[in-house]
């Protein structure tokens, strides 16, 4: 399978298990005095906006610009699929209330200028409070599958409730259900070549 659709299967890439730094390509830890955090706004970081590969490539045209990354827990809420299909070919991540669940999150606290990077990245998202702190969400909520969200298998979530799978169960479901005549790999570029698929339907359970 090609590189493209290879990353596409990869999302949400590799998070630390702690807060870090990240500044240009370079992932490095926090400063024993803490980071400085004048001047930035905090906003919840989850799904690929926890992976410093590609916060790298977001903010690639600010390399000299530090990112503090603080890792923290979401209570009440569960990172799930969100209903669309990315640019990228993946079908990404949203945030949805789930009582007794707590989600490993990160705050993250750009500047202005790097926020407004971070925007130009998520023309699927909006900015929306999510447990009282700023956050991306999805325009087109999550992904039901049954009536219910499903959770990402690679968001190892404390008190999960609802069913869950990995990027390419995922892939696969909504292959079958709007394009069965094409193989995975087909249908991820098809995505790409579009521009990503607006809104999926609710699917019944495969």
């Amino acid at each position: 399978m090609g590189e493209i659709v290879e990353r596409a299967l990869a999302y949400p890439f590799a998070a630390p298990a702690s807060s870090f730094i990240q500044l240009g390509s370079e992932t490095l830890e926090l400063p024993a005095e803490g980071p400085d955090l004048s001047g930035r706004t905090p906003l919840l970081a989850y799904g690929a906006n926890a992976a410093p590969e590609a916060l790298a490539a977001k903010l690639a045209t600010l390399p000299e610009v530090p990112l503090p990354v603080l890792r923290t827990a979401l209570a009440g809420f569960d990172v799930v699929y969100s209903a669309h299909v990315s640019f990228h070919g993946a079908i990404p991540a949203t945030l949805t209330p789930s009582p007794g669940t707590t989600a490993p999150v990160f705050v993250m606290h750009p500047t202005a200028e790097q926020l407004a990077l971070l925007s130009a990245t998520e023309p699927n998202y909006e900015l929306a409070e999510a447990g009282g702190t700023p956050a991306f969400l999805s325009r087109h909520g999550p992904l039901l599958l049954d009536g219910e969200p499903v959770a990402l298998t690679a968001v190892a979530s404390a008190g999960r409730t609802l069913p869950e799978m990995s990027e390419r169960q995922v892939l696969e479901l909504a292959r079958r259900r709007l394009a069965p005549e094409q193989t995975l790999e087909q249908f991820v570029l098809a995505c790409i070549e579009s521009g990503g698929v607006a809104a999926l339907p609710a699917f019944g359970v495969p």
